[in-house]
């Protein structure tokens, strides 16, 4: 790790295995991000917790399952900081501390807070915890003065009220403690889940990074496909089939190909999901190799995790003693 790089925070939630989604909404861009930055990648159980405070079991079940799931897409702990975030005390005292800077109005006004009380109906979310989940969020992108930080749009807000919070401090103890973190905004590809609405573990829809060859066929050949396409004699619709959007994200090199056999009506949709299904196995087979060793072998990496806590905990110790002599605490 190179110490003189700029420093990349970023962090999942361990809510259950990771799936297609994870790789391509983050975990592909964590591979480019180690090798340009000091990245501390942080398994986030805390911000789990918030919403999967019913049945906590789960969090440490999926922690070493998701971090084994990072070093077998080629996430190398030798570039990058993996740590587990409830293990390093730093972000909670921080967190108080931030607490009691933030206006309550601020916190109700956020529009991903909004958004998931009236879309979230499977869970209590009404919760001072969760209401104070971008504080907390403050608090993890600080401790380690983090300079960029990879998020999608709709974590824009949080990553401006992070700012807003490092100017309050710095104001109100006449010290600049804090940096002004920048995003970087993660390009995408718009992956839906099975039966073409979000991808969620909750609806059971999604392709799991850890399923095997024969599972991922079955889930694949059970896909939404064009409604309009009855018959194979019927002319397809690529730009409104969920498959041909995998294709687009995981065998481009076939997709003009699939595009005429498609709207020429020349391959049927059972024919096209198995060429599918081939092509997501080949880009996994690399991945569920080097799982097979990983699982075997629990105990390397639950050191790596702890090889990671000490130098997070280094890290965030350090601006931690800096936050309180400002604050003469």
């Amino acid at each position: 790790m190179n110490m003189g790089k700029k420093r990349v925070l970023s962090g999942m939630r361990p809510t259950g295995k990771l799936h297609l989604g994870h790789l391509v909404g983050a975990l592909d861009n964590w591979l480019k991000l180690q090798e340009e930055y000091d990245c501390f990648f942080m398994v986030a159980d805390w911000h789990a917790l918030m919403s999967e405070y019913e049945h906590p079991a789960v969090l440490a079940e999926s922690a070493i399952d998701n971090v084994i799931d990072w070093l077998s897409i080629g996430l190398d702990p030798d570039k990058a900081t993996f740590f587990v975030q409830s293990q390093v005390r730093q972000h909670l005292d921080l967190y108080m501390i931030f607490s009691c800077l933030v206006p309550l109005g601020l916190l109700e006004r956020c529009p991903t807070y909004k958004e998931q009380m009236r879309q979230v109906k499977t869970r209590n979310l009404n919760t001072y915890g969760f209401l104070g989940y971008p504080v907390l969020q403050a608090a993890d992108i600080l401790i380690y003065q983090a300079d960029k930080v990879p998020v999608g749009d709709d974590q824009l807000p949080h990553l401006e009220l992070t700012r807003l919070i490092a100017r309050r401090f710095n104001t109100l103890y006449k010290k600049d403690v804090f940096g002004n973190p920048q995003a970087i905004l993660t390009k995408t590809p718009r992956l839906l889940g099975l039966d073409a609405r979000k991808m969620s573990k909750s609806y059971d829809n999604t392709i799991n990074l850890s399923d095997s060859a024969e599972v991922i066929r079955k889930k694949v050949s059970g896909m939404f496909t064009d409604p309009k396409r009855i018959k194979l004699a019927d002319k397809g619709h690529p730009g409104v089939c969920n498959v041909f959007s995998y294709y687009r994200t995981f065998v481009p090199e076939t997709k003009d190909d699939v595009y005429s056999w498609c709207t020429n009506a020349r391959l049927g949709c059972t024919d096209c999901k198995k060429i599918l299904a081939a092509g997501i196995l080949k880009r996994l087979e690399s991945f569920h190799k080097k799982r097979e060793e990983l699982v075997k072998d629990k105990a390397g990496v639950i050191k790596i995790l702890e090889r990671g806590r000490l130098r997070a905990a280094q890290v965030a110790a350090k601006t931690l003693k800096e936050i309180k002599e400002a604050m003469n605490i």
